[in-house]
């Protein structure tokens, strides 16, 4: 059983390594595209993108009037939330009102929060995580409630960890919460056996609706 255990959490790493190297070499030929291209031809895709942006800004947010996400949460025998019904995937430029704390989807802003291994301080933008969690990253989020010897322990293995954020919201039921793409649970401290499980299977699991997608190069504190 544990070396089973033990092949699919190297899996997990490899893949997440995988893609992470995927990631870079991606960074890398954008800098090289960017340093290459002209002053005009720059110049020229900011006017084209900065249009382009606006109308799919305007056509997100007439869709996002009339798209809402619907459904509730059941609980499961293990203790994670998972929820039945829909969550919308719109880009919207507006705040949005979830019918969840944290939000665990439904429709967000066009830029994810980072999220390879980033421990915020302060509260980050709902819109903006839940755009990471549908990375198919794990959110770690706490109150002032919570250990703070728990929260810096968390805080060391979210930096270790690819497609995870951290920050505090002093919004949600309990003081430790950890949420992915459709699915959410409480924790009792650093040392509960459910976080890693947690990790384990939604860090970049099932779930995730768009697969191996950046968790850099969008917003950050």
């Amino acid at each position: 059983m544990g070396s089973a255990k033990n092949k699919s959490s190297a899996a997990r790493k490899a893949r997440i390594e995988e893609m992470r190297r995927a990631e870079r070499a991606r960074e890398r030929r954008n800098r090289i595209l960017t340093i290459a291209a002209s002053v005009v031809v720059v110049a020229g895709l900011v006017v084209g993108g900065v249009v382009l942006i606006q109308s799919q800004s305007d056509d997100s947010d007439t869709a996002a009037s009339d798209s809402k996400s619907t459904g509730k949460f059941v609980t499961g025998a293990d203790g994670v939330k998972t929820w039945q019904g829909k969550l919308t995937q719109n880009h919207v430029t507006t705040d949005v009102k979830y019918p969840m704390e944290p939000p665990v989807g439904g429709d967000h802003n066009q830029v994810w929060m980072n999220c390879n291994g980033d421990v915020y301080a302060k509260e980050i933008p709902r819109v903006n995580a839940v755009h990471s969690l549908e990375h198919g990253a794990v959110w770690v989020t706490y109150t002032s409630k919570a250990d703070k010897a728990d929260v810096d322990a968390l805080a060391e293995k979210v930096k270790k960890t690819p497609y995870t954020l951290m920050s505090p919201d002093e919004e949600q039921k309990d003081p430790i919460m950890l949420s992915a793409w459709g699915h959410q649970r409480t924790v009792t401290g650093a040392d509960d056996p459910n976080v890693d499980k947690f990790f384990e299977t939604y860090v970049q699991g099932k779930q995730t609706p768009e697969p191996g997608a950046a968790c850099t190069g969008g917003l950050s504190q």
